[in-house]
């Protein structure tokens, strides 16, 4: 297996790997701790492979909000259609921070693409926490946020594929600390998000939004960040524990239908 980095702050493509075959599975795990997001390419997977690869590397969950695929429940379809303007999850964010025990990881294989557009972003929060200066770690150290699945913005991005798939319409609320410490590497992250995060436990909205402003801007600043090109058979495979991810929405009149799996986290301390 070949490692070729992305960006200086994140990210590898791994390359002479069949996904469908055996693989060299304690290096990809740790390339992925190595880079908090691994990429490769030419993974013309079925739903049953893609799961097997999936139990290899965790244990796949079902997501709150949308029904899996026939026969594969912890598999769901991401998808933009044509008529569509907003697309699922299009706002920077950790995946399911409202849960009490966040996901590990997430998966993500391209089926269908549109002609130009539709790249990932991702941000590396170990380095969202370190830039910071000792003052302000000081402070973050100390301070809990509340993490909401109701946010406005990032529940307008996914209006469709709830009112056609919905397994829920319940609201998650949980409570997490501001600086995680990362059970694998023990470095320490970020972990608050403009999609989710609504405020600081013991504070109101307002009280909170100031710094949280800053935060939302600074765990995101292009440096900490890497940019993935997706072609059909590309899957992604990322540390939901350390890293963010914006799918970017620039392929309207286009279809964009990608397959998911979510594995199980603990809760962060």
């Amino acid at each position: 297996m070949e490692v070729r980095r992305l960006a200086g702050a994140l990210g590898a493509e791994l390359l002479g790997v069949d996904l469908s075959e055996d693989f060299p599975e304690n290096e990809i795990r740790g390339a992925l701790l190595e880079h908090q997001v691994v990429f490769f390419r030419d993974q013309r997977l079925t739903p049953a492979q893609f799961m097997a690869f999936a139990r290899r590397m965790g244990k796949p969950i079902e997501y709150p909000f949308v029904r899996g695929i026939d026969g594969f429940p912890e598999v769901i379809e991401v998808k933009k259609l044509e008529h569509e303007r907003h697309n699922f999850g299009g706002i920077w964010h950790s995946d399911t921070a409202y849960l009490e025990e966040p996901p590990m990881g997430s998966m993500l294989l391209a089926r269908e693409l549109p002609p130009y557009g539709g790249d990932t972003l991702f941000a590396n929060q170990y380095l969202a926490y370190e830039t910071l200066s000792a003052g302000m770690r000081r402070v973050l150290d100390g301070l809990t946020a509340v993490n909401s699945s109701a946010n406005a913005d990032v529940s307008r991005t996914r209006e469709d594929r709830i009112k056609e798939q919905s397994r829920t319409t319940e609201d998650f609320t949980a409570e997490h600390p501001v600086v995680r410490t990362h059970p694998e590497t023990g470095r320490r992250a970020l972990y608050v998000n403009v999609a989710h995060t609504a405020r600081f436990r013991g504070m109101t909205g307002d009280e909170s939004g100031p710094l949280l402003r800053f935060l939302f801007e600074h765990q995101v600043k292009p440096e900490f960040t890497c940019r993935f090109q997706w072609r059909v058979g590309s899957l992604a495979f990322w540390d939901n524990r350390c890293v963010q991810h914006n799918p970017v929405n620039d392929y309207h009149g286009y279809r964009r239908v990608m397959h998911r799996i979510t594995l199980a986290g603990d809760r962060p301390r």
